[in-house]
């Protein structure tokens, strides 16, 4: 599949949830000639901002559905925001701050021609859709399995493995492998942590294909760039063409500097000002041995390909 190259493409920033895309794209969206778009496959989305119809969590786009998407995102790519959509949507006074806050952001991408920047881990299996019809460039964050699943436990987000299962086009033609194992998690009422050691597993399997497939897109460590901010960004900033200024490098020391919380309140969850070195190791204290164990008998065979043992047991 051929991937459009141009300096102006669109941005798309994925990965699985909890791996560090709210922080690597609003960072990239500090640049004023970059227009941050909020997950438009969350099934939460907001409808001012994309009007399509979102029924699942990791929604599979592809040519076959691809007519109850394109349009939304051609929309966002002209800047359209639905005003009235949005209004009529409004449920409290945080929605409200919300709707002006995405308003001011199409406004503004609108009169500076400003480059979409997508930040979307729900999109991580429908990349090729992504590189072929909007002509994105892409970003792919890995975050070590432990981290993700302490993440999740610890905020109590489980995942509901049935949004993977039922969208029949997504298991026939990327997810078969693991119908097996989904059905079996699902049938033995698991905890968060067997879910999300699972989804993790599934979701880097993929990630594994695109890396053969698909060596032009940025695979990128969350580890990796909280020890070096510095060096990481300006690598990324370099692979997207987007200008990397004094006020960009400020900001993100700013966001990972050691004097900021070594760990985000289950409050702020999309916070961006942490101690990033640190944060590395809040899941050694999160998690007890056994379910470090856990984790890592369901992931290690994918986990393996990105992390040494030393990633798990140092």
């Amino acid at each position: 599949m051929r991937v459009i190259k141009q300096r102006n493409n669109p941005i798309l920033i994925t990965g699985i949830h909890r791996s560090g895309t709210t922080w690597i794209g609003k960072m990239i969206a500090e640049s004023p000639d970059v227009a941050y778009v909020s997950e438009p496959l969350n099934r939460w989305h907001r409808s001012g901002v994309f009007r399509a119809n979102v029924k699942y969590w990791y929604t599979y786009i592809h040519d076959e559905n691809e007519d109850d998407f394109l349009p939304a995102y051609k929309e966002i790519m002209m800047y359209k925001y639905h005003l009235w959509a949005e209004i009529k949507s409004i449920r409290s006074r945080k929605d409200f701050f919300r709707m002006w806050r995405d308003y001011y952001r199409m406004w503004h991408g609108r009169i500076r021609h400003a480059r979409i920047l997508f930040k979307d881990p729900f999109a991580i299996f429908s990349l090729p859709w992504f590189a072929q019809r909007l002509g994105c460039k892409i970003v792919i964050m890995i975050r070590h399995p432990a981290g993700f699943v302490s993440s999740l436990n610890r905020l109590g987000w489980g995942f509901d493995l049935n949004d993977l299962l039922v969208q029949s086009s997504l298991m026939k033609n990327i997810l078969n492998p693991f119908k097996g194992e989904i059905n079996f998690v699902l049938n033995s009422k698991s905890d968060i942590i067997t879910q999300a050691s699972l989804l993790w597993k599934i979701v880097y399997s993929v990630v594994l294909d695109y890396r053969k497939n698909f060596p032009e897109f940025y695979y990128l460590r969350h580890e990796d760039i909280s020890r070096q901010p510095l060096d990481e960004f300006r690598k990324l900033f370099s692979y997207l063409d987007v200008d990397y200024s004094q006020q960009i490098h400020s900001n993100i020391i700013k966001s990972s500097a050691s004097r900021n919380p070594k760990e985000l309140s289950v409050n702020r969850v999309h916070a961006v000002r942490l101690d990033s070195k640190s944060n590395l190791e809040n899941w050694k204290q999160r998690l007890s041995r056994e379910e470090i164990l856990r984790i890592y008998e369901i992931t290690h065979n994918v986990a393996d390909h990105y992390y040494k043992d030393e990633d798990w047991w140092s």
